[in-house]
């Protein structure tokens, strides 16, 4: 296989066109931040990066180079040699990167060369995709904005995903931003959560300056927080308002918490550990907010819930949950919105249900 693409530093089409990275930093370096779609096929061992690490501090760069030589080397090295080679056959129009397009990927590109590959590295490696990563989000961030808003149940997230330049940062952080927020998925790291609304931006804009629509979040989402360039846009920008009735926003709530997460913990689980899983991802949402609920009622919706999973878990259905969740809004979320969106009366400019706000954000956007 030859390849006589150069080396490259063209990184708004890496990312903007999700290049398959073949990405050779030890695993703990990957493990903390990496660009969407990377293969991790390291040069090293975490450990043997460890080793080589402390002897260049002691012994100087020589050395270092002599000792990582004889750590992947034989068996070890046609092993790892073997891996690229088939990432190589199966990604052609990819790239080599390490941490700063330094000596590993370089060696690798040589290894890669003698076996008669020959296949181009990023320039500057992941150092330099992170700092364009976070140049886009500080310059799209000045971009217009619109909020959505609304009550739990609104259907937020499913209008924010269907529009073209809708922007889904719980998506993103793989959560929904509430108490029940978690998924299935484990939240991305800080960094890997930046460089995921990275890729997002650049995929949204092609043709030039867009107007971003993205629902009305507080700085956290989980464990995550917005970056805060794009943050203090987002506080500035005009907010539209989901307004639909009470009971449509239960039906989706019984759609999106109890259907499909049941079914996503059965996908993933045996039965017995799959309805243990939910029946704690539900119990740990309530448990979160015990203290603003206030015991005595905390505790009788923990017994509506166990009567519900109960219920779901014999006979599949979910009604039973309505017993705790509809007071659950009642009493808790909506109270909540309103004295949030209360603070931001301001910056509202449209109101209407699900399909009116639906068309008034397709007219702008």
């Amino acid at each position: 296989m030859q390849n006589a693409r150069p080396d490259t530093q063209n990184y708004d089409h890496l990312l903007r066109n999700g290049t398959a990275l073949i990405d050779v930093r030890a695993p703990v370096e990957f493990s903390q931040g990496a660009m969407p779609g990377a293969l991790n096929l390291p040069l090293m061992t975490d450990e043997e990066r460890a080793a080589v690490g402390t002897c260049y501090k002691q012994h100087g760069q020589q050395a270092a180079v002599k000792l990582g030589h004889s750590l992947v080397h034989g068996k070890i090295r046609e092993a790892r040699l073997q891996k690229w080679l088939a990432a190589c056959r199966e990604n052609p129009q990819g790239y080599l990167c390490c941490a700063r397009g330094g000596m590993r990927s370089h060696l690798v590109q040589q290894w890669l060369r003698e076996a008669g590959v020959d296949y181009p590295l990023v320039e500057g490696g992941y150092k330099a995709l992170r700092h364009y990563a976070m140049d886009v989000i500080e310059t799209r961030s000045r971009w217009p904005m619109i909020l959505v808003s609304g009550n739990t149940g609104g259907g937020k997230t499913i209008l924010i995903r269907s529009l073209p330049t809708g922007v889904d940062l719980e998506g993103l952080a793989h959560h929904r931003g509430s108490s029940f927020g978690r998924t299935i998925v484990e939240q991305p790291s800080q960094t890997n959560f930046e460089n995921n609304l990275a890729v997002t931006l650049l995929k949204k804009s092609d043709g030039g300056e867009v107007t971003w629509v993205i629902e009305d979040e507080g700085r956290m989402i989980g464990s995550r927080h917005i970056p805060e360039c794009f943050r203090e846009q987002m506080l500035r920008s005009p907010i539209v308002v989901i307004e639909d009735p009470f009971e449509q926003r239960l039906e989706r709530l019984k759609t999106e918490y109890f259907q499909q997460m049941s079914s996503a913990f059965l996908s993933i689980h045996d039965e017995e550990t799959a309805w243990q899983n939910y029946a704690e991802y539900l119990h740990h949402g309530l448990f979160a907010i015990r203290r603003r609920l206030g015991l005595e009622r905390f505790a009788q919706f923990s017994k509506h819930l166990d009567n519900a999973l109960e219920l779901q878990r014999k006979t599949g259905s979910v009604e039973g949950h309505l017993a705790w969740l509809a007071p659950l809004l009642e009493e808790y979320y909506d109270p909540m919105y309103r004295y949030q969106l209360s603070k931001k009366a301001g910056n509202i400019v449209f109101r209407g249900d699900y399909s009116q706000v639906e068309s008034w954000l397709r007219s702008r956007t």
